[in-house]
């Protein structure tokens, strides 16, 4: 079969997949033996359909295929024996060995007759082997394991088991672009045309006054078509056989064209084609009466009317008609700015480091903290943000006895050492040091310049040249490789070695591990220019590339995880950066730009899923990742080496750049330097802190929880991510104004227009109240749910005012509709909206929208604001709803009879009932850390729950003040820090901080029994800080590491003094994803307000300083006791 006809398959099971023909698409996958579904195949086995994993497995190999395959099957057969024989059904037992067990006889007589005798056993577990053989459900999932390993080991199945990366609906899109040619080549074309079938070639008139079949029921029509254009195409209604030739252009689809079609079967290839190609065709005209045609595509306006639940994809892959939202304005490449905008290019901060840079690493939360290694084997620390540099090491090997006799006779003969590589753990409470001498260092970070030793491994003989770290079975591991052409993988906790990979026949350079489709793996490169892949496994290397420059190559993907990079240099200096084709191992585009003869070895980063980055010919050169042509170059005010080492920071806001004389610049774009700016008045906090010689500042989290560096989990939840310090909880400069005492710290009230940046939200008169609020993840957009179901947009545009197109309060937004008027409104069945509880949640990619207002759920198209399915209908009502973080079909549900149902959108189905409150759930929080479900109810009480098994694994009521007890108002809300380990705990009493594993409350802030009722909180993006709001219109915001007060913002501030606050107050309060400053209010009066500080000021006050200058006993202090905040309010 050609590629174009193999092609074609995919399309069809694309629509197939779409369209939800499951069985369909399934035979068809087995049939054409293109895809390989792992996912289906999982499905299969853990329900234990035998007879349709094999024979689905039959249209990929055979057992005798090779040794994979055998053991493939094997596997199986031995699996579907073992479970005959736990239910004693011993005539099934036989006849499994019999006829699927024989067959491996003459392979291995002695294990068959092994097989054989667990027949004679009253319990096949009595033999050795099989003496930890648990439940079917274990079994199979660990046989599971074991298979998915052979089938990726299996060479018959490669290229097959991934899906090709290709935009929604495409076959329906190239019909479209059929249609639009064929109505350009009408005589007489029709402003508006009228498509009425597929089965022959479109024309706006028949001669002789002929029709085309009519359109009445024809299940192939969508919606009304658009001025100028076709309607988009249905979804439903089989593609019928019909008689036609084969036209030229898709005969090289086919194999073998039929010279004459056959009656019955169109060898037209669904008639996608027309006559041969006219010479019209070959210079296409467009009419001049021909207005331009814009063929509304299938993806964006027509909606499935299937009603059935349709499947929720990963957000690559979204259902049929689901796109990712690009509000007009916010392309990433609109034509009406220059992309280069967004990089990087102002130099903002001039550090000197004391030795060379040889890599650096951004703090993956606390985005201005910037890890340096150098040539002298010193690591430094600093808060570009104020200049400090918190800490400096220089290199010392912590135990020599513990280290090889080879690395102490090669120290004692030279005991110079540079650093390869430094990089921080995915959550920042690690980082990692390689050096050019055997050794790896791994820190314990804690905050500020609480920097601990953690681990020591003398990993390799000679250098060690890379490291990363990655979480194969849900366990972080360090990944090492070295001059002895090995990759080892460490246990980040203990140091035990896990794995060593062999295999390069030179130095290892560098690896890259990554994970997709839960499959991890490792890139690894050499220094002779080949690129392996390793799986956790001791089965060998998977792939065997040549990498462009044959030499020094490291490997990186975009931050969203579906693009492949590499940049490497020859030993003759010749650059090259490459995007590859993973699943052919090609190389897909090649990127110009470079020096003819680069002077060092090139750097290179990713950031933002569209730019690269590297450094060459003594400036930083940036590229679209779409354009092969250079982008732009920037200088960075000259004093640049040859080969400059680089690093983004997480957002892409800064890039980090090293500099001729031991010097670092950082460079900033726009919302960098808004990041930075927040550091400049950091003067009088420091100055303010204490009376007596300035301490590291103690995280105040980690004081309530003790240090084990033997359990990963207790060190990752004392680390907070190493991201609980305020932006003040740098190390101070000491002034001679540290015991200045006239510098008292004093609460910061807001209390005029003027001393903020607020924003009222353009208005509609149909909503009185907001019930829910939340910001896109993109930042751009603010969502609303009103208590009449009714939700509200607002975007903001990119303009010369606002260039980022983010949402600020500087910029009035505008209240988005589509060009169809409708607005997503919730079915509200019998009841009374005003008087039901509202609930929403959004999809990671603002695509769509899960939301129900008391009668069933209801699932929104963002960009359309069509309803693509309601399902369950009340009772019992959603009051709360969570996506799952690794699984968009997964929901969790909060209802209002108490229990939170699991629910599976893709096959309609609950997968589980938790039952554990006793009143209605009012909060869910998913960890993807710790793999756990909180919950939160209206009877005060919080639950943990497994996501893997989702039992119940602690519950606990909160500690509300003497002479309180919940009532059925009273909301208890749940929030994830950014740790995934730490929560926050919002009730109309207080505010509190608990740690996940424990269950402990760890930080409580009360609010005074004579205040006012908090109506709402959250943390700010980065969760530095607490936004809390209260029925008497007032907001506070609190330091989050302790819950203290630093800033309040009065009602006189944003409501007209003829609004009495009382009446008129914030029911939700939500912060914006990347702005940690900025939060909006929902008001009991459909309101919508935005704040920001004042640019100068940059932040909201300024930490309280903590009792004595220290705030290691402040947990203690605060648990259940109202503070001084408290006698502020």
């Amino acid at each position: 079969m050609s590629s174009l006809s193999r092609e074609l398959v995919f399309l069809i099971l694309q629509f197939l997949d779409e369209e939800k023909f499951k069985e369909t698409v399934h035979k068809l996958e087995q049939e054409s033996g293109f895809l390989f579904n792992m996912k289906y195949f999982e499905d299969e086995v853990h329900n234990g359909n035998w007879d349709e994993v094999e024979k689905y497995l039959s249209g990929f190999t055979k057992v005798d295929d090779n040794r994979y395959s055998m053991k493939i099957f094997f596997e199986i057969r031995k699996q579907k024996y073992l479970e005959a024989l736990d239910k004693h059904d011993r005539s099934k037992a036989v006849e499994i060995l019999v006829k699927d067990l024989k067959v491996f006889a003459s392979f291995n007589e002695e294990l068959f007759k092994e097989i054989t005798q667990l027949l004679t056993l009253e319990n096949f577990r009595e033999n050795e082997q099989l003496s930890k053989y648990g439940d079917t459900k274990s079994a199979r999932a660990i046989m599971l394991v074991e298979l998915k390993k052979l089938i990726e080991a299996n060479p018959l199945f490669r290229d097959k088991l991934q899906f090709p990366n290709l935009k929604n609906s495409r076959l329906r899109t190239l019909i479209n672009q059929s249609l639009n040619w064929q109505h350009q080549l009408c005589k007489t074309p029709r402003p508006n045309p009228d498509i009425k079938t597929l089965f022959v070639d479109h024309s706006c008139g028949q001669p002789n006054g002929a029709r085309a079949p009519s359109p009445a029921n024809n299940p192939l029509l969508g919606s009304l078509p658009k001025a100028g254009g076709f309607p988009p195409l249905g979804a439903h209604g089989p593609f019928q056989p019909t008689q036609a030739q084969v036209p030229t252009p898709l005969a090289g689809w086919m194999s073998n064209p039929p010279a004459v079609s056959h009656p019955a079967v169109s060898g037209s290839a669904i008639g996608l084609g027309g006559p041969s190609i006219p010479a019209a065709l070959k210079h296409p005209r467009t009419p001049p009466t021909n207005p331009s045609l814009d063929f509304p595509s299938a993806e964006s306006d027509h909606v499935s009317k299937r009603t059935r639940p349709m499947g929720l994809t990963d957000e690559v892959n979204l259902p049929v008609n689901v796109l990712p939202v690009s509000f007009p304005g916010h392309s990433g490449h609109s034509q009406a700015f220059n992309p280069s905008d967004d990089l990087p290019k102002t130099v903002a901060r001039t550090l000197n480091q004391g030795s060379s840079p040889m890599s650096m690493d951004f703090h993956p939360i606390q985005q201005t903290l910037l890890l340096v290694g150098t040539n002298v084997g010193d690591i430094g620390l600093w808060e570009v943000g104020s200049r400090d540099k918190l800490l400096s090491k220089n290199f010392k090997v912590w135990d020599l006895s513990a280290c090889s006799m080879s690395l102490q006779a090669a120290l004692v003969k030279d005991p110079g050492v540079s650093v390869n590589r430094v990089i921080w753990s995915p959550d920042g409470s690690l980082f990692g040091v390689v050096y050019s001498r055997h050794i790896v260092q791994i820190y314990s970070y804690h905050g500020s310049d609480d920097v601990r030793q953690h681990l020591e491994i003398d990993a390799h003989v000679g250098g060690v040249n890379d490291l990363a770290f990655s979480s194969p079975n849900k366990q972080l591991c360090v990944i090492t490789c070295g001059d002895d052409k090995t990759i080892k993988v460490w246990d980040a906790a203990t140091g035990a070695k896990q794995y060593t990979f062999e295999g390069h026949d030179a130095p290892v350079y560098s690896v890259c591990p990554h994970y997709k489709e839960n499959i991890q793996f490792i890139f690894s490169t050499a220094l002779d220019g080949k690129i392996k892949a390793w799986l956790y496994d001791n089965m060998g290397s998977r792939v065997d590339y040549e990498a462009p420059g044959r030499w020094c190559t490291t490997m990186a993907y975009s931050a969203d995880g579906t693009r492949l990079f590499s940049c490497g240099t020859s030993k003759e200096g010749e650059s090259h950066i490459v995007e590859w084709n993973e699943s052919e191992g090609a190389v897909k585009r090649t990127y110009l730009g470079f020096r003819k003869r680069s002077l060092g070895v090139v750097q290179f980063d990713t950031t933002k899923n569209r730019f690269l980055a590297a450094g060459d010919d003594f400036s930083i050169k940036y590229w679209d990742m779409d354009n092969v042509q250079l982008l732009t170059s920037v200088e960075a005010d000259g004093g640049l080496p040859a080969s400059p080492r680089i690093r983004f920071n997480k957002d892409g806001t800064l890039l980090a750049v090293s500099a001729n004389e031991n010097g670092i610049k950082i460079l900033a774009n726009t919302d960098g330097l808004r990041l930075l700016r927040t550091f400049e008045n950091l003067s009088y906090d420091t100055a303010s802190r204490a009376s007596e010689p300035p301490k590291p500042a103690l995280n105040t989290i980690t004081a309530a929880v003790a240090v084990s560096g033997a359990a990963m989990a207790e060190r990752v939840v004392s680390g907070m991510n190493g991201d609980n310090r305020s932006m003040v909880d740098v190390k101070p400069r000491i002034t001679e104004e540290t015991n200045d005492k006239s510098k008292i710290w004093k609460l910061t009230e807001i209390s005029e227009a003027s001393q903020c940046r607020s924003l009222k939200l353009p208005e509609n008169m149909r909503v009185t109240k907001i019930s829910r609020l939340i910001y896109t993840n993109s930042g751009n957009a603010i969502l609303a749910l009103a208590s009449n179901a009714i939700h509200l947009l607002w975007k903001w545009q990119r303009s010369e005012r606002n260039s980022s197109g983010k949402a600020t309060a500087s910029v009035s937004p505008q209240l988005w509709q589509p060009s169809s008027g409708i607005l997503m409104t919730n079915d509200v069945a019998e009841t009374n909206p005003e008087e039901s509880v509202s609930c929403f949640a959004l999809s990671k990619n603002d695509s769509y929208v899960m939301s129900a207002s008391g009668g069933k759920i209801s699932l929104f198209n963002m960009m359309t604001f069509k309803t693509m399915t309601t399902f369950m209908p009340p009772p019992p009502a959603a009051t709360f709803l969570a996506f799952h973080p690794q699984d968009n079909n997964i929901i969790a549900i909060g209802m209002d009879d108490s229990t939170i149902q699991i629910y599976n959108v893709r096959v309609d189905e609950v997968k589980s009932k938790l039952k554990g409150h006793s009143k209605r759930i009012t909060g869910l929080a998913f960890s993807h850390v710790l793999n756990v479900l909180v919950s939160s109810g209206a009877d005060a009480q919080i639950c943990v729950w497994s996501s893997d098994g989702w039992e119940k694994q602690k519950a606990r009521y909160l500690q509300l003040p003497p002479g309180r007890s919940p009532t059925a108002q009273s909301d208890t809300r749940v929030q994830f820090h950014h740790d995934q380990i730490h929560f926050l705990v919002v009730h109309d009493t207080q505010l509190a901080i608990y740690e996940t594993t424990k269950l402990e409350c760890v930080k409580q802030w009360l609010a005074r029994e004579s205040s006012a009722p908090i109506s709402h909180a959250v943390f700010s993006c980065d969760s530095q800080l607490v936004y809390a709001s209260f029925l008497d219109a007032t907001v506070c915001v609190f330091t989050a590491s302790n819950l203290r007060l630093r800033c309040r913002i009065n009602p006189s501030t944003y409501l007209s003094p003829s609004v009495p606050s009382p009446s008129v107050h914030p029911l939700v309060i939500a912060a914006h994803p990347q702005e940690p400053n900025q939060f909006a209010l929902g008001l009991s009066d459909g309101m919508v307000h935005v704040f920001e500080p004042l640019e100068s000021e940059g932040k909201w006050g300024v930490p309280q300083p903590a009792d004595n200058g220290s705030t290691s006993n402040a947990t203690a202090a605060s648990v259940g006791v109202p503070g001084a905040e408290q006698a502020q309010r």
